[in-house]
Order: structure tokens, then sequence, then C-alpha cells
């Protein structure tokens, strides 16, 4: 389906934004000489690999259907780590996957002897945790003492098991190249000791290369150091990097909701449904044409969403003008980790998707009905 102007709800990407981050993280990647891939957990928008794959090639993947998707969409062989594999699908996760990193020692001693066996070779590696990490929302901080994510360093005394050729961690969560730069003092002095007995090291996601005001020359000169430092092959997978601000999520207006003064407009869409990290993190997505801040001169509304849950709602924005029923409002930077975590509570429309491309015109590659509600739930 191709237009000019969205249906609604629509998650809507923007082909020149898409491209304006992949040229940057292109220019990261061979200047710093590393391999970036892709973070499915982050951007998994199938139908914009094609254009994906003419900056960058590889994945990485957290599930057998994330592996699939990039052994098909992305046609290469996944970089896959998964916090516990279902051994049922590990055969179909070895077929496409050139990289398997193990979440624990116990994970990487039962399946091992079918590694060895498989065919096709398969480079190992194992998550390990730094136990340092400036992320502080507890819900994306993988790095405390305890975590459930990666090994501690005192399991490596005596080394490394045979087999294992990289060490994998991630700790970061939308950050800047100085606290990796800190990171990685933690890293070095807990697991430098095992260097020279690798080939690889993932530093994971987490890496905002293009958002404005990052020091990409600082990422750079911080890698080349390592890789000369250690010899060692470098690999990130940001997921957020990738769709940062290059999309939006359009809505209308229901209804305008007042109750003991508070103005509440009533979307076509669902924070929780949708949106779900507004709620997690938490954070307050941008409005096109409205402030955050509440104002005196202009006109104030909470957003609420079309679910049932209480807190489905944004606190107030303010506006120039009033809002009327029927209204287009436009949710800013709704692409990378949004798409990936909607759900259809209550059995609300999920939003179609869809790219707005270089020549102005929007193709629309999904719309959901029915029957998309009624098959996930058998």
């Amino acid at each position: 389906m191709t237009s000019h102007l969205p249906p609604s709800p629509c998650f809507l990407l923007e082909e020149k934004l898409l491209r304006r981050n992949l040229a940057l993280i292109k220019k990261v990647k061979d200047e710093a000489d590393i391999d970036i891939i892709l973070a499915f957990k982050g951007f998994a928008m199938w139908k914009a690999f094609p254009i994906v794959r003419e900056y960058i090639v590889g994945a990485t993947a957290s599930s057998l259907w994330e592996a699939q998707l990039c052994y098909e969409e992305m046609k290469t062989k996944a970089h896959t780590y998964a916090a516990a594999y279902i051994p049922d699908e590990f055969e179909e996760i070895m077929k496409r996957s050139s990289h398997i990193t193990f979440n624990s020692l116990s994970q990487y001693d039962f399946y091992k002897d079918q590694i060895e066996a498989f065919p096709d070779v398969i480079s190992c590696g194992i998550r390990v945790n730094p136990e340092y990490s400036e992320v502080e929302i507890d819900l994306y901080n993988p790095a405390s003492p305890g975590s459930r994510l990666g090994v501690a360093s005192a399991a490596f005394k005596d080394g490394l098991p045979e087999g294992i050729e990289g060490l994998h961690f991630h700790v970061l969560c939308e950050s800047d190249s100085y606290m990796l730069e800190r990171t990685l003092v933690a890293f070095e002095a807990k697991y430098g000791h095992l260097f020279s007995q690798i080939k690889w090291v993932n530093m994971g996601g987490g890496h905002l290369m293009t958002k404005a005001g990052y020091k990409t020359e600082h990422l750079v000169k911080l890698l080349l150091d390592f890789k000369k430092r250690t010899g060692l092959k470098v690999i990130l997978e940001p997921g957020s990097a990738f769709a940062w601000q290059a999309g939006d999520l359009h809505a209308t207006v229901l209804d305008v909701v007042d109750n003991h003064g508070i103005k509440t407009i009533m979307l076509d869409v669902s924070f929780t449904a949708h949106m779900p990290d507004t709620l997690e993190m938490p954070y307050r997505p941008e409005i096109e044409g409205a402030s955050v801040n509440p104002s005196t001169d202009g006109h104030n509304y909470r957003i609420g969403g079309m679910s049932c849950l209480a807190g489905d709602y944004m606190r107030e924005y303010s506006f120039e003008q009033p809002v009327k029923i029927g209204d287009r409002i436009v949710l800013k930077d709704m692409m990378h980790y949004t798409m990936v975590k909607t759900s259809t509570f209550n059995g609300v429309k999920h939003p179609s998707i869809g790219i707005r491309r270089s020549n102005g015109e929007i193709d629309i590659f999904k719309e959901f009905g029915y029957e998309d509600y009624r098959e996930r739930l058998s």
C-alpha cells in the first residue's frame, strides 16, 4: 500500500533518518575497524533490513526466532546469546548462528558436545559480569553482583574452558563512549588475564552513537587503543542507535475528558500496549507541537491511552492551541525498543507499520486485524 498520509495509528519509519544513522554507524565501524551488528531486541523491523544491509552485515539474536529472522531476512548467520537455551531448539539455533555465547559455564558444558559434533564451525563465547555499571534504573542494569546475567570473575581463576573463543559483556543503556571507557577499566581489571586465551570481545549494546553530542571520535580512539593493546577483535551490538529518532508513532484524538479541571486527551494508542518503555523506564516521549512542561499560557492536557489500565497515561503536556477530537498527534522517536515490545492487551488495535521513503511516499507494510489478536490467544 502506497500513500502520502499514514493511517492511524501507525509506526512510521523515516528512510532518510534511518540512512543518516546507518551512515554514521558504518563510519565508526570502518574507522575503528570493528564489527557493528544490529541487535534485534532493539530494532527488528525486517522490511527495513534491505536498507540496513547496504551499510552493515550481521545481527545479534536472543532466541531461536530472532536467529531465524536474521538468517532469513538479514541473509546471514546470527551472533546468538540467550540467558538460557531450550534443548529442543538448540540444533536449529546452531544452524542459524556463527557465534553462540553462553550465560553460564554450566550451559556451555551442557551444549559443548553438540557444538563440537556440529558440521559447521561455531565460535563460542561466555558472557561475563564486570560488576560495574552506571545505569541508574535497576530494570535495565544487568551488572549487579548478584545478577543472573553473566559469569563473575571468580569462576575464571584457572582460566577459560577449552573451546571458548570470546568474552561478552553488556552493561550500558543508551550510554556515551566515556561510560564505555570507565566500563573497560573494570572489565580489563577482572578479565584481562583471559585475553591471551580468546579471539574476540563483544562489548554488547547501549552505545548510543547516533545521539546528538555523542563523541564518535572518542569512541573510535578508545576502540583502536583497546585493539592495539589486546590484539582482540571487537564487536558492538547497539539496538537503539540504529533507529534513534528515525521514526514516530502517529495517533488520533478520540476524546477529550475533563475531570476536576484535569483535561486528558484520549488517543487511539496505548502506552502500556504500544509504548511500554514509557511506563517501565519511565520516560516521557516528545510530542510534535507540544512541550513536556505544563504552561500557564498554553493548553495543558494529560495524554491518555485507550486501555483500561488506570496508569495508561502521560502527565500533562502544553499545547499552543486547544486539542480537538480528530486531531492527529505524533509521538516522537518510537521505532527502537517499541514495536518489539508491543502487545494486544485489552484487544486494542495494534498500530500499522510503515516507512516514509526518501521521495516522501509512504509504504504501509502491515495492518493488523482481529485475526492477529485472536490467533495469539487460541
